[in-house]
Order: structure tokens, then C-alpha cells, then sequence
């Protein structure tokens, strides 16, 4: 089974790490960014809806980035990105032989590198996938991606044997995924949370919880759909009566969050 997440706006640049491997995107992510470096930062303000400081410092972000990461100019994706879902993925804290199976079947989705590995370099950056940057391929980065990211993941899941793609991503990274062209099964959990006697998703929760599933996959080389029924993280339980057979469903109770807070 192969995990695919989002990435998050929010990064962790508090030092280096030289075990890093090299973005297979790489080039497309020079191409975006070189046309990023074409817009003013009252461009970008208005393009990615940014206050004036975050526009200055995503332009001096695409202004520095550079074609060929280093060591000593990136950190690894995994360990990177520092949102909600990376909160329940906790990457670093991982043993040796979760994080090589996370190698294989991890996979996170990106506006600007399209497809990353966990240890896979990455420099500061923020290009959300809905961004409708132009460029010569179309009005957005869907168009700019195409299937690429499709026929990337395929290719993993085949290198792992991975008959499945579990889809712990949001709506708005996962829509950058050709679906006939990836060829696949999906499988999109759901995570409910206990709110006024109804189970509903609460986004900040499904976040973490989606990271949380991740790791679960990682921890337990998860190989079947199946398998994901064990999950337990955070109090959720699988929930057979709200599941569907490609939309296993997890609740928890006011209680059990309680618990978990």
C-alpha cells in the first residue's frame, strides 16, 4: 500500500540534516520556479492571497531558491513540513526500520515538487497545489502537473508492489492526481469525531489523524486495506457501520478525545 499526504504551510528550519535524497522533480521544480521569479511580490500577494509580510518572504524564498540542493541549503520533506498531519507522522521520531518502509510507501504531494519521498531535499518554499500560478502548460499547477504526479506514484507503488494508494491527503492535493492514469484502488479514510451526539469531521483533528494513519502504515507495514482496522491512534476506532469498502471510516468519542488531548 502506498500512503500519499499534503504538505503544510507551516515549516521547521531549526537546522540541516545531511541525509537527504535528491527530489525526482527536480527540474520541473526549477521550471516553477523560475516562473515564480517572474512575479512582483504584489503578484504574489494577490496570486496566493498573502499578507504584505508573507509575500516578501515567499519572494525572497523563490528568489533563493536554487537548482541543485544541498545539505547545506535543505532539510528532508518529512522532517520539514511541520503542520498538523507531520504532528501525527512525528517522521523523526520513527525507528530505523519504519522509516526505510515509509521510503517505499510514504509519499507527499507538492505544489512546487510534485511527488516527495520523506528524506527527499527540500529548500523554503510555499506554492500551495491550488495556486493558479500560469505558466506555458496552463492557468494552473494542476495543468503544469498534468499526470505526471499519476504516472510517479504508479511507478512507486509498482517498485513496492503496492496494489493500493491510501489517500491521507486533502481535497486540494489530491484533485493534482490523474485517477485513470495512476491506475489504482483508492482508498480515502475517514476520521469522525463526536460533536453535539454526531459523528462529524473536524478538520484540525482529521489532520493529525491522517498523519497518525501514516505512521500506523510505517510502524506496522500495513500491506492491505484490511489491515488499516487495527488503527488506534489518538482513541479512533474503526467504525464498520459508517465505513464503505473504499472509505473505512474511524470514530471517537467526546471521551476518548478527551483522553487524547
Amino acid at each position: 500500500m502506498l500512503v500519499v499526504i499534503s504538505p503544510a504551510k507551516k515549516l521547521d528550519w531549526a537546522e540541516t540534516r545531511p541525509e537527504v535524497t535528491p527530489p525526482r522533480m527536480q527540474d520541473q521544480a526549477n521550471l516553477l520556479a523560475a516562473r515564480a521569479r517572474e512575479l512582483s511580490v504584489n503578484d504574489l500577494k494577490r496570486l496566493m492571497r498573502l499578507s504584505d509580510k508573507l509575500a516578501v518572504l515567499n519572494y525572497g524564498r523563490f528568489a533563493a531558491l536554487e537548482e541543485d540542493p544541498t545539505p547545506e541549503n535543505s532539510r528532508p520533506a518529512a522532517e520539514t513540513f511541520a503542520g498538523d498531519t507531520y504532528q501525527g507522522l512525528d517522521w523523526a521520531s520513527l525507528d530505523e526500520d519504519a522509516q526505510r518502509f515509509g521510503d517505499g510507501h510514504l509519499r507527499i504531494l507538492s505544489g512546487l515538487y510534485g511527488v516527495l519521498r520523506p528524506r527527499d531535499a527540500i529548500q523554503p518554499y510555499r506554492l500551495e497545489m491550488g495556486t493558479r500560478l500560469e505558466t506555458e502548460r496552463g492557468r494552473s499547477l494542476y495543468e503544469f502537473w498534468g499526470d505526471r504526479i499519476a504516472r510517479a506514484l504508479a511507478e512507486d507503488a509498482a517498485a513496492v508492489g503496492a496494489q493500493a494508494v491510501l489517500n491521507c491527503a486533502s481535497q486540494e492535493y489530491f484533485g493534482a492526481v490523474d485517477t485513470e492514469a495512476l491506475g489504482l484502488r483508492i482508498v480515502t479514510p475517514r476520521f469522525l469525531d463526536e460533536k453535539n451526539g454526531e459523528a462529524k469531521v473536524i478538520s484540525f483533528h482529521a489532520k493529525r489523524a491522517r498523519g497518525a494513519m501514516a505512521r500506523f502504515v510505517c510502524e506496522h507495514r500495513i500491506d492491505s486495506v484490511d489491515g488499516l482496522r487495527a488503527f488506534d491512534a489518538g482513541g479512533y476506532a474503526y467504525a464498520p457501520e459508517l465505513s464503505q469498502p473504499d472509505a473505512p471510516a474511524f470514530f471517537r468519542g467526546a471521551e476518548a478525545a478527551a483522553k487524547a488531548a
